[in-house]
């Protein structure tokens, strides 16, 4: 089986020959051609991975006819060959797109590794381009699940700003989807081909959360042993999402105040500025007036950061999102695990509409999850959906209890399914082994309990 189509151009004609049979007993299928209108006919014909090209070819030279092939196949790398006295042509090649070259004479193994790298690259590059689709596509607005009227005029404004570059502040409780949100406004922007960066305010100490943002040079602090890049320089051109904004130190708040009036900080242990280019989304599930009110949160940083605001309903209050959210986590989870469910039973449905899912879509797509991997059918029934608790609520709980209460079944829910495993029930909870066992500590759950017998 061959390992890559391969297109060598050199007026040589030993050369050639030497290396057609050089890289066919490496697996390669390789076509020769001995100037630029043999290589173009080729290139016209059919697809290769890469392309070798002499420098110097009759009527030609080897930057112009890779220019002709990047117009053709932009995808190419081009790899140059060169006599020792042209070495500087070379660097101009690969300033102007070429992937690497050789001097000849070179050794025909040295030759081999840069074709792997190249093809290797291409490769990468590939992958990175379609994971880029994948994700633009995921996080589009018509892969929004808005069939309430509060989603649409949610989905409606964001469309309206998106192609903007003001800044966006998105409210909603935990689990509403805010950075699903934010990722859609970035992939609907001019900015779309450029980083989303995000950082979540409230999960990093204040001690660590400056150097994750701004970076930091080599010996700013104990154990800063070389250059790192910040946040905000990552996301340069592109979109940097501070999730839970309102949970950040009041010192670091005058710090990003200065970054978005600036537009340049400085990283810890630097004296030179940097410029940056970012547009900041911001989210958070607090009131930032009231914090502005109480002294936790600054008010010319909320000015900043309130240009354009955006809340997204709870779930409670967009019940017609329900169930299309709950069979688009159905066709997911059934996909990632493997199990082939097909719907719900009319009473799941009911069940799934009383709840008040405090949890919000976060908390109905773990339900989902649950459902799917214990369904002893193709359908799911009610009995599947939120076991162990009530699910219909006159009076709602206060956030914090509700919150308690989810955490709780949660927990007894992947210790069921690990069957008291603690490693692989904190992996599938994406805790670390510590942290997971203080929360069983704090709800007294013991991992014994849930070992089949």
């Amino acid at each position: 089986m061959s390992v890559g189509n391969i297109l060598v151009v050199d007026d040589d004609r030993n050369l050639l020959e030497l290396m057609g049979m050089m890289l066919q007993s490496a697996d390669y299928e390789v076509t020769t051609a001995r100037d630029g209108d043999g290589a173009l006919s080729a290139v016209k014909a059919q697809a290769f991975h890469l392309a070798v090209v002499d420098l110097k070819l009759p009527g030609t030279d080897g930057i112009s006819l890779m220019r002709e092939l990047h117009q053709i196949n932009p995808e190419i790398p081009v790899i140059i060959l060169t006599a020792h006295s042209s070495v500087k042509s070379a660097v101009e090649a690969i300033r102007m797109g070429a992937f690497n070259y050789l001097a000849k004479p070179f050794d025909l193994d040295e030759l081999l590794v840069q074709m792997e790298r190249a093809l290797e690259n291409r490769r990468l590059h590939s992958e990175v381009k379609r994971l880029e689709g994948i994700l633009e596509e995921r996080y589009t607005f018509s892969n929004i699940v808005a069939d309430s009227p509060g989603m649409q005029s949610v989905l409606s404004l964001v469309a309206r700003i998106a192609p903007t570059d003001s800044t966006v502040c998105i409210y909603g409780e935990s689990g509403t989807g805010k950075e699903i949100v934010a990722k859609a406004v970035h992939f609907a922007s001019s900015r779309k081909d450029r980083a989303f960066t995000a950082i979540n305010c409230a999960a990093i100490p204040e001690t660590l959360l400056e150097s994750e943002l701004f970076g930091y040079e080599k010996g700013a602090f104990t154990g800063a042993v070389r250059n790192s890049k910040g946040l905000f320089a990552q996301a340069d051109g592109g979109t940097l999402f501070l999730d839970e904004i309102g949970d950040m130190p009041l010192s670091l708040q005058a710090k990003l105040l200065r970054v978005l009036q600036e537009r340049q900080f400085y990283p810890l242990g630097s004296e030179k500025p940097l410029n940056v280019d970012v547009r900041l989304i911001a989210a958070t599930n607090k009131d930032l007036e009231a914090e502005v009110r109480k002294g936790s949160f600054r008010e010319d940083l909320f000015y900043r950061v309130h240009v354009i605001p955006v809340r997204i309903p709870p779930l409670r209050e967009r019940r017609e999102d329900i169930v299309p959210l709950a069979e688009h986590f159905l066709k997911k989870t059934s996909e990632k695990m493997k199990i082939e469910v097909k719907g719900l039973t009319p009473m799941a449905v009911q069940k799934l509409m009383l709840h008040d899912w405090p949890g919000n879509v976060r908390e109905l797509e773990n339900a989902i999850e649950y459902a799917v991997v214990t369904s002893r059918g193709e359908v799911i029934s009610d009995e599947a959906i939120l076991p162990f608790r009530e699910t219909l609520s006159t009076s709602p709980k206060p956030f914090k209890e509700a919150k308690e209460d989810f955490e709780k079944e949660y927990l007894n829910w992947v210790l069921q399914i690990a069957e008291g495993n603690v490693s692989k029930a904190a992996g599938m909870a994406g805790k670390y082994r510590a942290d997971f066992y203080s929360l069983l500590k704090k709800y007294d759950l013991k991992p014994e309990d849930f070992k089949k017998t």
